[in-house]
């Protein structure tokens, strides 16, 4: 049997959600779930970008490491400062951060840093052969999140 719960309850549920993205078609789902989940419990928004720290050292060999790093954190800005123009249509406060390190660790930190009350993640990201050889980020994050994840998928993954 269901038991109906105070709305004060249901506002206090999640104050801060996590938003983990890549940019990705899925990502961008789980923006959607999770700016609907934030207007509906009146919860504050972190989205993290998080730079990978192996795709900075697989650089070609005519382009510096700093380089690569530069380009790869010009790109999570533009994917962070879009999540935040997204949300401000929907009255959610969003603090955007771009962090350098391994997907997963950074995640699960961050969430654990800023007293994160859920994170809303895609299934998968952009990356392809790798997650096949090393499980997705994803996978890594369910199982060592100390808080609930959220997992969304594509309609196209559906079939």
């Amino acid at each position: 049997m269901y038991k109906i719960v105070d709305d004060e309850y249901l506002r206090c549920m999640y104050d801060r959600i996590l938003i983990p993205t890549d940019g990705s078609e899925c990502a961008d789902e789980a923006v959607t779930h999770a700016l609907d989940l934030a207007t509906q419990y009146d919860a504050d928004v972190h989205v993290l970008s998080v730079v990978d720290a192996r795709d900075v050292s697989h650089g070609a060999p005519a382009i510096s490491p700093a380089q690569v790093e530069s380009t790869l954190r010009e790109n999570a800005h533009e994917v962070t400062d879009a999540v935040a123009d997204r949300a401000a249509d929907t009255e959610v406060d969003v603090t955007p951060a771009v962090e350098a390190g391994i997907p997963d660790d950074s995640i699960v930190t961050y969430a654990e840093e800023h007293d994160i009350d859920l994170i809303v993640m895609g299934t998968h990201g952009r990356t392809g052969l790798e997650r096949y050889l090393l499980g997705s980020v994803t996978e890594r994050t369910v199982r060592r999140s100390s808080v609930p994840v959220l997992t969304v998928r594509t309609d196209t993954d559906a079939t």
